[in-house]
């Protein structure tokens, strides 16, 4: 009989964290998929917004970061250990070019509404190309026109999604799930791991929730 894990992970586009956790979690579930053939994986992600406030046009990026941390100098030591990150899972994650800081509650019911009317496919494909169209080739995800643009090009059709973009910052109904913090991934609902881990951190959370749900399935 083939066993089941569920892996749920909190996530916002604009942080740069949840697309190196992204990574690790891939890289994680290679592993895990290698030793436990057996088991079939889905995972479902869920939007968090972690900047509500912002306005529906964002606010440029390189401002935002200065009044967040206090000087030049800390966003360049926090935009270094954001790179140094990415590099050791692959990505070129370049903050420097990045020029507005969006608000991402459309991008959020955007990606809710594929997840609901599209396919394995087409979500995973969406999820991929909103992180690169922030982190890699500055686009501006608070724009309708951008994120209807980016749907399309993952084979989803436009028209399904017109009314969940409001355009006007109201705040997008995450999941309240995450309040400490993003990435979070949660497997089976057991285990609870939070922030950018190694893959190995999240590979012995995916090993115990499967052990664990094995035991409540048959108790010794």
């Amino acid at each position: 009989m083939s066993r089941h894990l569920q892996i749920d992970v909190f996530f916002d586009f604009i942080c740069p964290w949840c697309l190196i956790g992204k990574r690790q979690l891939e890289h994680a579930q290679v592993q895990f998929r290698s030793r436990h053939p057996d088991v079939n994986m889905s995972t479902v992600w869920h939007g968090v917004q972690l900047l509500p406030q912002l306005p529906a046009e964002g606010e440029p990026f390189a401002d935002f970061y200065r009044q967040r941390l206090g000087s030049a100098d800390a966003v360049s030591l926090r935009q270094a250990q954001v790179q140094q990150a990415a590099a050791a899972v692959g990505l070129n994650i370049d903050l420097g070019s990045i020029e507005t800081m969006p608000n991402t509650a459309d991008a959020h019911r955007l990606f809710e509404r594929v997840g609901a009317v599209g396919n394995v496919a087409q979500r995973e494909m969406l999820l991929e190309r909103l992180f690169a169209a922030y982190f890699s080739r500055r686009e501006n995800l608070g724009c309708g026109e951008t994120l209807l643009a980016i749907a399309r090009s993952c084979g989803v059709d436009s028209e399904v999604l017109l009314d969940c973009l409001k355009g006007d910052a109201t705040p997008f109904a995450g999941s309240a799930a995450a309040s400490s913090g993003v990435p979070s991934f949660q497997f089976d609902r057991r285990m609870t791991v939070v922030g950018a881990q190694p893959a190995q951190a999240l590979l012995g959370a995916m090993n115990q929730a499967l052990k664990d749900s094995a035991r409540e399935r048959h108790p010794a």
